[in-house]
């Protein structure tokens, strides 16, 4: 969305022009799934594709919101925010501003227009856009001297309290802390951060959305989560020093094994060799390797989050096998909490158009099923918008 059609969508709404205009991207995630809310590493970068905000105080104690991309309204007073039923679309806004409020804030009614172009549950994170972009919003506009780090960690409580997903940090981050040109590890335990330059000249990056989100994502997700605790829980009563798996090593998983049973085993171990594989990508970009060495660990992530994580589904699998035989693939994997949204693929830049052909002919044939596909680039984070 432009700043112009932005501000004229506001001042059309509220009838007064907005005095603040912040884009908040979506992010990909390069390699790192489900590691994050245990501790982990994560290979993530923000995206093109964003959300948009229009901000002004207006002089009341109301909080006024407005969807733009489905024309729906919310008007609350600050003091009376609570967490509406969920999945409702302003919990996200109202997670932000209660959080602020409870790091000490005085927060002032405000109007808020948003609208964007990430797709909605692709598994590209438009809720963590949402978040952000308030939060990023209200700490300039108000002037709270909140840092970058605290705005993520303020956006991801939204996420937890408000629309009830017990998310990791991952997702709030990269869209705060991107940077163009490149994807940024963040290390889950200590919260330390790096970049590392993906070369967008000889490759692209192609997220193919299945066009399904079925609706246990959100349930197994929580339910991984707990999973992951149980299997730390065990393996603390043999070594007290393992608080997360990210204190965990196969050998600790195997000691443990019998007393976890299967399905717990699969998971510990998933999110181990998870964390390795993001040491070995993060490292072979450093040293310019050849992409396809990077596919392969891509290629390898898939195969875990299928067989031992089990949050994949056969939309997405089907995607995959695709990727092995389309022209110009490197690596393709499943994206996001899983049971739908997108794969991310590392394609050759000269075979995009053949990819997207090779991809969409295939999904058809194979499930007759549509497929969307979008082909993103690495953006800069959360920032103003200057018309």
């Amino acid at each position: 969305m432009t700043a112009s059609a932005l501000t004229q969508a506001f001042t059309q709404h509220f009838d007064a022009a907005p005095t603040l205009l912040v884009r908040a991207p979506g992010r990909l995630n390069l390699i790192g799934e489900h590691t994050d809310y245990n501790q982990g590493l994560v290979l993530p970068g923000a995206i093109a594709q964003a959300v948009s905000f229009a901000l002004r105080l207006n002089g009341t104690d109301k909080i006024r919101l407005r969807a733009l991309d489905f024309e729906k309204s919310y008007e609350v007073a600050v003091a009376d925010i609570k967490p509406l039923e969920q999945g409702h679309w302003a919990n996200y806004q109202l997670g932000v501003v209660a959080g602020l409020v409870q790091r000490g804030a005085q927060i002032p009614g405000f109007d808020c227009a948003f609208g964007g172009d990430i797709p909605s549950g692709a598994g590209l994170s438009s809720s963590a856009a949402v978040e952000c972009g308030v939060a990023w919003g209200l700490n300039k506009m108000l002037d709270l001297g909140h840092d970058t780090m605290a705005l993520a960690l303020i956006a991801q409580q939204a996420e937890h309290e408000y629309a009830k997903v017990e998310c990791g940090l991952m997702d709030q981050f990269a869209s705060l802390f991107g940077r163009a040109g490149h994807v940024v590890r963040l290390d889950c335990r200590s919260l330390e951060y790096a970049y590392f330059p993906l070369d967008t000249t000889a490759c692209r990056l192609v997220l193919c959305n299945s066009g399904v989100k079925h609706a246990l994502a959100d349930s197994e997700y929580n339910t991984r989560r707990q999973e992951c605790a149980e299997g730390v829980r065990i393996m603390a009563q043999k070594n007290p020093e393992i608080k997360s798996l990210r204190y965990a090593t196969l050998a600790d998983v195997e000691a443990s094994k019998e007393e976890m049973g299967d399905v717990i085993e699969r998971r510990c171990r998933y999110v181990i060799e998870e964390n390795a594989r993001v040491e070995k990508v993060t490292k072979d970009l450093e040293a310019g390797r050849a992409l396809h060495e990077i596919g392969e660990l891509i290629y390898a992530s898939h195969n875990g989050l299928r067989d031992d994580y089990e949050v994949s589904c056969p939309e997405l699998d089907v995607l995959v096998e695709l990727a092995h035989e389309a022209p110009g693939a490197y690596g393709a994997r499943m994206m996001g909490g899983g049971f739908g949204g997108c794969t991310i693929n590392l394609v050759a830049t000269d075979e995009v158009d053949n990819f997207v052909a090779f991809m969409t002919k295939g999904y058809q044939d194979r499930l007759g099923r549509e497929l969307e596909s979008y082909v993103t680039t690495l953006a800069d984070g959360v920032g103003e918008i200057f018309a």
